[in-house]
């Protein structure tokens, strides 16, 4: 149960995520990445262009990706390269996943070169959704619509059920 000081907590802490998705760049509008900063590049993709609700990412298949002899690339890959584009196209520090709606819509296989470019569609207080589209050269291979929520603090910091304390919810996601 929220109390009236947490909620008013809350709206402050609001007010402040909103200022500082103001104030995350340079005076030349460079955007700062404040999300998943210890990402694998090379099973996620390195970032080709960051604005403000637009990210390009460049995935360069490699053979740790590859799922058979002929070459395919596992679906995982694409999906977490997308995952990872629309996380940072919202780039806030406790921004997660909690549903997609995706389509592979062409194979990827050793070698080729997936660009990903995500761009946050729609804003309600904390949602975001993003839509993500891959390409290999002129080719569509992935299409995807990505639901997020900022949180207050990390997901694993969160305390998940009433009654128990932070390290005891922590715990159970642990189990």
């Amino acid at each position: 149960m929220m109390t009236m000081t947490d909620k008013i907590n809350t709206e402050a802490d609001e007010i402040v995520d909103e200022e500082l998705e103001i104030h995350d760049y340079s005076e030349d509008n460079t955007v700062f990445l404040k999300t998943h900063e210890r990402i694998n590049h090379d099973l996620n993709g390195e970032i080709m262009k960051l604005e403000h609700g637009n990210v390009e990412i460049k995935l360069v298949t490699s053979s740790e990706m590859v799922a058979d002899e002929h070459g395919l690339i596992h679906g995982r890959f694409i999906f977490s390269s997308a995952d990872y584009a629309a996380m940072v196209a919202v780039n806030e520090p406790n921004v997660v996943l909690v549903a997609s709606d995706c389509q592979f819509l062409s194979p990827v296989k050793y070698g080729d070169i997936v660009m990903f470019t995500a761009k946050v569609r729609h804003k309600e207080g904390r949602k975001r959704n993003v839509h993500v589209v891959a390409h290999v050269l002129d080719i569509k291979v992935f299409e995807g619509e990505f639901k997020t929520v900022i949180t207050d603090r990390h997901v694993l910091k969160l305390k998940l059920l009433d009654g128990d304390s932070e390290d005891d919810a922590i715990s159970d996601l642990e189990d």
